[in-house]
């Protein structure tokens, strides 16, 4: 292994080097697109992809607004082995005579949009048009939470997780099968993999709840590692002893083995060349579950950030060869859930978790920012009763109707100082969500679909390298 890690890291070595003198002439950004408990990853990068191929809705892209952008088209990615986003599918789906939401990605995915670009300032003055490669990396939210393991030792984490699960409805039957389990005990199958199949509803429980950190990821997407025993382990309490054999030993084994062989290898080979990240959070939904969804939102954007903060994981810092993550955006999405005169209230929500994430973390390296947005605009505005509401076609009927989900605090320490305090529920207001489908879209030639800031979302992200 010693000698493989040496081979390995030469061989990385010389790649970055490619890159870099590859990148004088066409840069390329790697965008990494994740997204926490039904954010709407693939309709965000579906939408960003159309939407920076006909810009007239990206006014606040200065490189579109200017005229700098003067082509984009798709090209063949550079990863041979990883899957192709598939953009014209989701795209047809959005803007089809009778629109649907796109099919959720479960895997890694990979799209390359090329911009031709007239750089500005002097270096525009002296040179012609360069390409600019935009390389979007797509990937599930579970698998950016379970970095956060690589730094807790089976004995942690089960302690964590079992106190999670002692607050929550959901977990009362797996917190009590874990705690009568004796755990030195010797090792046996059937047993082990019951206890991890409880495990594994308790984590489908809580993300259908509205909960955000339902690790390891990987239980809930298993792919081709379903059954293995790489994924049959469960939290379990600390017994006294443990001897070699037992159950509690076996399952600290197979965690180890869950960081060792599959957390890391993601993190070495994508995650690594990644320059700017996004990461997209269904904060209505969690602010509509109550006070501990968005205690449990809090804890996992600390826990995001603390991955990224610079020498906290010597293993990952050593993989990067000083490369890092330049800006984080967190994005609150579906905000054409809410009518535009809430929308500062939602950002305030996010900016404050952000800070309160930042300050837990420790957090000093990339630009961080937060940001509400609708990838694609569902619905429209009116004004009915004195309340401000929303109209849109439902899910479930396709009729039209109109929605009014809450009023937010103008300060978000109400929400935050709650769900801090661990309160139960919401003390004098209550928050409600709605499924709306897609509009059906009458696109002008150079428009891409409607959405909610998502240009200001791009000029944070890319928009300084489009210049």
């Amino acid at each position: 292994m010693i000698l493989y890690d040496i081979v390995d890291s030469i061989g990385r070595s010389v790649e970055g080097a490619t890159q870099s003198v590859t990148g004088v002439f066409e840069p390329t950004i790697r965008l990494g697109v994740t997204g926490l408990s039904r954010a709407g990853k693939t309709v965000f990068i579906t939408s960003l992809i159309a939407n920076l191929m006909d810009r007239a809705r990206m006014g606040q892209l200065r490189a579109a607004a200017d005229g700098g952008i003067q082509a984009a088209y798709l090209h063949p990615q550079p990863d041979d082995t990883i899957p192709r986003f598939d953009f014209e599918s989701h795209l047809a789906a959005l803007t089809g005579a009778e629109p649907k939401w796109p099919v959720s990605t479960r895997s890694i995915s990979e799209l390359r949009l090329s911009m031709r670009v007239q750089p500005t300032g002097l270096m525009g003055m002296v040179s012609g048009p360069r390409t600019v490669h935009l390389d979007i990396v797509d990937y599930p939210g579970e698998w950016l939470l379970d970095l956060g393991l690589m730094e807790k030792s089976y004995a942690e984490w089960s302690q964590e997780a079992l106190t999670r699960a002692d607050t929550r409805d959901a977990g009362a039957s797996f917190a009590s099968l874990a705690r009568s389990t004796d755990g030195a005990g010797r090792l046996d199958e059937p047993q082990a993999k019951r206890i991890a199949e409880a495990y594994t509803a308790y984590l489908q429980a809580i993300r259908d709840a509205g909960f955000s950190d339902y690790t390891p990821g990987r239980f809930l997407l298993p792919g081709d590692l379903a059954g293995s025993p790489v994924l049959t382990f469960a939290p379990l309490p600390s017994p006294e002893k443990a001897r070699r054999g037992s159950l509690y030993r076996e399952f600290e084994r197979r965690f180890e083995a869950y960081k060792s062989k599959v957390v890391k290898p993601f993190f070495r080979d994508h995650f690594s060349r990644i320059d700017r990240q996004v990461v997209l959070v269904d904060a209505l939904g969690a602010i509509h579950a109550g006070p501990q969804a968005v205690d449990d939102l809090r804890n996992a954007m600390a826990d995001i950030l603390g991955a990224f903060r610079p020498g906290a994981n010597a293993w990952l810092s050593q993989m990067l060869f000083g490369k890092r993550v330049e800006k984080i955006l967190f994005a609150a999405t579906k905000a054409d859930h809410l009518h535009h005169s809430q929308h500062g209230r939602l950002t305030a929500i996010m900016e404050a978790l952000l800070r309160d994430a930042r300050d837990r973390a420790d957090f000093a390296g990339a630009k961080t920012q937060a940001m509400s947005i609708a990838a694609l605009r569902a619905t429209t505005e009116d004004h009915l009763q004195g309340l401000d509401v929303v109209r849109g076609r439902l899910m479930d009927t396709g009729k039209q109707a109109a929605f009014y989900p809450g009023d937010l605090p103008s300060d978000p320490a109400k929400i935050i100082g709650a769900a801090r305090d661990g309160a139960q529920a919401w003390l004098d207001a209550e928050y409600s969500v709605m499924n709306f489908a897609p509009a059906k879209l009458d696109l002008a030639p150079g428009e891409g679909p409607p959405h909610i800031r998502l240009d200001r979302a791009a000029e944070f992200l890319i928009g300084d390298r489009l210049r």
